[in-house]
């Protein structure tokens, strides 16, 4: 498998697991595998959603992706004004901090840093379930750059740094996973560049015997959705498999299965996703006219981002 099938893994494997967890959302524990005892899930819809379409997630995720491609590297106010027309083309589902972030009249560099110094928290996991583009993108520049523009995209609408740090790990182990190394083994290399304030928070959701069970908070929170998309791929052993346990969680299954599906696609590369499941995937993008992202259209920008990778 070449780098190439695995940036591509990673972009369409976060959107497909977007996809597949969002019916499944607040539900409880078991239901995937309640509903496909045989092993073999689908695109269902249900929700609110289609089957197959993705999800304010994945609409975030290609925001960011696009905006990477088409300005040539990081151009932080260009993604929060599209940010911005996204969330006034009045989205299906955007979180409640993001939606005040882009709404609250700051401008992109002091608009979430306003939210988080009134509300004092803001560790959720909406910059996370955007990355995988970014990861890719930035993943050929190594370990301190595409760490440093992790935080960079996240504290756009995340003004708690712990954000920002779980955001950072992930485009670490993404990086790792694209040249063909384990995530889980590139966990304590991560580590040591997260910010000292907050590296024993990390440290204890990624250690290699934590279970999804010792989570402290829902895994909306930044903490346990990464840990739990990592748990998810180190207990299994298939891109599939990973998913399922990932969204049989319960909980924010959208987001943990996109954060998950990211990591997975990077490792077992875009030829270990179904093609059950991408031939149904699309994406419709508020904000945008009447563009409808369907497989295509997610290959063509996972190419152009890997080619910074």
């Amino acid at each position: 498998m070449d780098r190439s099938s695995r940036a591509i893994g990673a972009v369409v494997g976060s959107a497909v697991g977007d996809a597949l967890g969002a019916p499944f959302e607040f539900g409880p524990p078991g239901a995937y595998t309640a509903r496909f005892p045989d092993g073999r899930g689908q695109m269902c819809g249900g929700g609110g959603w289609d089957p197959g379409e993705a999800t304010d997630d994945t609409q975030m995720a290609v925001l960011v992706g696009e905006s990477l491609v088409e300005r040539s590297g990081l151009d932080l106010p260009d993604i929060f004004e599209r940010f911005q027309r996204w969330e006034a083309g009045a989205p299906k589902d955007i979180g409640l901090q993001t939606r005040d972030v882009l709404t609250n009249g700051q401008p992109w560099d002091r608009a979430a840093a306003l939210h988080f110094q009134i509300n004092l928290r803001a560790a959720g996991n909406g910059s996370l379930m955007r990355a995988a583009t970014s990861a890719v993108h930035f993943a050929g520049d190594g370990r301190g750059a595409t760490m440093d523009a992790a935080r960079r995209i996240s504290a756009l609408t995340h003004g708690d740094p712990a954000t920002g740090e779980g955001t950072a790990v992930f485009h670490d182990l993404v990086r790792v996973a694209l040249d063909g190394g384990d995530p889980q083994a590139a966990v304590p290399d991560a580590l040591a560049a997260v910010d000292p304030g907050h590296r024993a928070r990390w440290a204890t959701v990624l250690a290699p015997d934590w279970h999804p069970s010792d989570a402290t908070e829902v895994n909306g929170a930044v903490w346990p959705c990464l840990g739990s998309a990592l748990w998810a791929v180190r207990t299994t052993g298939s891109f599939e498999d990973a998913l399922r346990a990932a969204i049989d969680l319960g909980g924010d299954t959208d987001t943990v299965a996109a954060v998950t599906g990211g990591l997975a696609g990077a490792v077992y590369g875009y030829e270990a996703i179904p093609e059950r499941w991408t031939a149904a995937l699309h994406l419709p993008l508020p904000g945008y006219g009447d563009r409808v992202l369907r497989l295509p259209e997610f290959l063509r920008l996972a190419e152009r981002l890997a080619q910074g990778a």
